[in-house]
């Protein structure tokens, strides 16, 4: 399994418009079939200069599944985020390999 990995940082003023952005863009991403799931988080650092930084991690069943997304689809949706916000929002992206993964099962009562 590989997750992508998008982080993104934006000055604060501009966290809820790219937050409401990105719910449709992550819905897009999803869209292509070659993901199994996506997760939004918030990079919790403290910011002093007054930005904000976000990470997506969309989770692919396998490497073939990614690079398809990179050759049909991330260009055409990489260019709506540059269209959108230029360079007011910084991206870097990173591939992952999930090695493991673990759960707690049972119930915490």
């Amino acid at each position: 399994m590989v997750i992508y990995n998008v982080t993104s940082n934006m000055a604060q003023s501009l966290e809820k418009e790219w937050l409401e952005w990105s719910r449709e863009h992550i819905a897009q991403v999803l869209g292509t079939g070659l993901f199994m799931d996506a997760r939004l988080t918030r990079v919790l650092v403290d910011e002093q200069d007054g930005s904000s930084t976000f990470s997506v991690q969309y989770k692919a069943s396998s490497r073939e599944a990614l690079d398809l997304y990179y050759e049909k689809h991330a260009p055409r949706l990489r260019k709506n985020a540059s269209e959108r916000f230029g360079e007011r929002v910084l991206s870097f992206r990173t591939e992952l390999e999930l090695v493991d993964e673990y759960r707690v099962h049972g119930n915490m009562n």
